[in-house]
């Protein structure tokens, strides 16, 4: 009497020569294995060249996982905002009084967002990890001029020993012991009175620092919040250009054919470089 079993057997799997085809069977139906497979050999018989390969590559191998992503869900879902990261201030305190400053210079009210939602903090943090925050491309070499109290000297560049970065954590820090000494908070927590009084003496020079006057670095750290706010999107603030809609500034268009013969005033949606160069 012969098994059911037996019947339902795939006779490859007994046969020792048909093992091999049964790999090959597999390879092929693999689906990302045959697509790699099939870009190498392009690659080897010089198809592809330049930078096309890199570009070609990457449609291959990623268009499963666009495949698997929702359509529903947008570009800015899916991609995450790498520029909040710190990369020059190493303590957390630091970077706290430094939004909590920024956020006073630049508030949010009801024409639109403030400093922090700008991104501004990151933008700060970003330039200082640069060039810009070791004064790179500037004369860096002695006598320096102090710019005295009665800033008799007015016009003239302030000569600090002290680079952007140090003058930053210097002031930051002398805000923060500000704050402790007057109120017994840090400056973060302190009320939004108190951060303006601090701010104000600073910017009045009332307050004592070594190796740049207060005043100066109240100046530094305006300028920095405000083209913070309204530089393009590409260093880090002005976050979805919304520092530009505030001002109904159209950002970096690559032309204005199409309404520069209009009578009245167009306002357009704002365009950053990522844009514009397709990044």
């Amino acid at each position: 009497m012969t098994d059911k079993r037996d019947n339902d057997q795939d006779p490859k799997k007994d046969n020792p020569e048909n093992h091999s085809g049964d790999q090959h069977d597999d390879v092929t139906h693999d689906p990302s294995r045959r697509r790699f497979l099939k870009n190498s050999g392009m690659v080897a018989g010089g198809v592809i060249g330049g930078g096309l390969l890199g570009g070609f590559l990457t449609n291959q191998f990623t268009s499963n996982e666009e495949a698997k992503t929702p359509k529903t869900q947008s570009k800015k879902e899916n991609t995450a905002d790498y520029q909040n990261a710190r990369q020059f201030f190493h303590r957390i305190g630091d970077f706290t009084v430094l939004e909590a400053a920024v956020e006073r210079i630049y508030p949010k009210d009801d024409n639109g967002p403030g400093a922090i939602e700008l991104g501004v903090p990151y933008f700060i943090d970003n330039q200082l990890a640069g060039l810009w925050g070791i004064n790179g491309r500037d004369y860096r070499h002695r006598p320096f001029i102090y710019q005295k109290k009665n800033r008799s000297n007015e016009g003239q560049a302030d000569q600090s020993m002290l680079d952007r970065g140090q003058i930053f954590l210097n002031g930051l820090r002398k805000m923060n012991d500000e704050s402790k000494k007057r109120f017994d908070t840090t400056f973060d927590k302190a009320d939004e009175d108190q951060q303006i009084e601090i701010l104000q003496d600073f910017e009045h020079n009332k307050v004592k620092m070594q190796g740049v006057s207060a005043a100066d670095f109240f100046t530094l750290l305006r300028q920095a919040t405000l083209e913070g706010c309204y530089a393009d999107p590409l260093y880090g603030g002005n976050k979805n250009m919304d520092g530009w809609r505030m001002k109904e500034f159209p950002g970096s268009q690559p032309s204005y054919t199409n309404i520069i013969s209009n009578e009245k005033f167009d306002k357009i949606e704002p365009m950053s470089l990522k844009q514009y160069q397709g990044h």
